[in-house]
């Protein structure tokens, strides 16, 4: 079993900062890429940003310049610094990894997808 677990969420007024943090444990052989999406009410969910485990980071054109994604391998460990926070960023935010949960599944390319519960962010004034 692989649990991701989200933190660091609540709520902020609007050209605020928060740090979201997402630890991952249980079966993990090793870790590709980790992320963080998000969904709001009413909406598709949308990738937000991702890491590789080389360190090479994406973004959604909609949070570039204002989110930054980090990840500590030795923890397997990812955070999303977010500043200047609009009302638009309110949603659930979901962590998200792509691992090899065995040797074997590493051997047999077998790259497994998991989500965390998720975590609130408001941005209102």
């Amino acid at each position: 079993q692989v649990q991701l677990v989200e933190s660091g969420g609540g709520l902020v007024q609007p050209g605020g900062s928060l740090r979201l943090s997402c630890a991952a444990s249980g079966s993990i052989f090793s870790i590709n890429d980790m992320g963080w999406s998000r969904q709001a009410p009413g909406k598709r969910r949308e990738l937000v940003a991702t890491v590789t485990s080389g360190g090479s980071a994406n973004y959604a054109d909609s949070v570039k310049g204002r989110f930054t994604i980090s990840r500590d391998m030795a923890k397997n460990m990812v955070y999303l610094q977010m500043n200047s926070l609009k009302p638009d960023d309110t949603a659930v935010y979901y962590c998200t990894a792509h691992l090899y949960p065995s040797a074997r599944a590493q051997a047999l390319r077998s790259i497994y997808d998991y989500w965390g519960q998720g975590t609130q962010v408001t941005v209102s004034s």
